[in-house]
């Protein structure tokens, strides 16, 4: 996968919470969607998604920073002393997301979708 999870922080306080990702290779963010589940009772991912983020689209380069954060803010870039790119992408949620012990993050490669009204 372009992009890997590599930690989530801040938990409990939607304020300081966010999950902090790697690009794995160039790639267009809008192509993902993050999305907090849960474990069902033998250990394996739920497919109870209670908040899903997708990304907006936006080229990354190979080892750029994305963070996603819950609170409030505007979607920013600045460089990293690296020569790499840190992107912030904010929520815009008032609650936390990441707050029990049983969350998983679980990144989604959307290639194609397609969407109907429903009235």
């Amino acid at each position: 996968m372009d992009l890997k999870i590599n930690n989530i922080s801040g938990h409990g306080d939607a304020a300081k919470e966010y999950v902090y990702l790697t690009a794995e290779k160039d790639c267009d963010v809008g192509r993902f969607m993050l999305a907090d589940s849960t474990y069902t009772q033998d250990g394996k991912i739920s497919n109870k998604l209670r908040h899903v983020y997708w990304f907006p689209d936006k080229q990354v380069k190979k080892g750029d920073a994305v963070v996603l954060r819950t609170g409030k803010g505007t979607n920013t870039s600045e460089p990293l002393d690296d020569g790499g790119t840190k992107h912030r992408f904010y929520w815009n949620l008032e609650s936390a997301v990441w707050n029990d012990d049983g969350d998983a993050a679980v990144l989604l490669h959307v290639d194609e979708w397609t969407q109907k009204k429903a009235k």
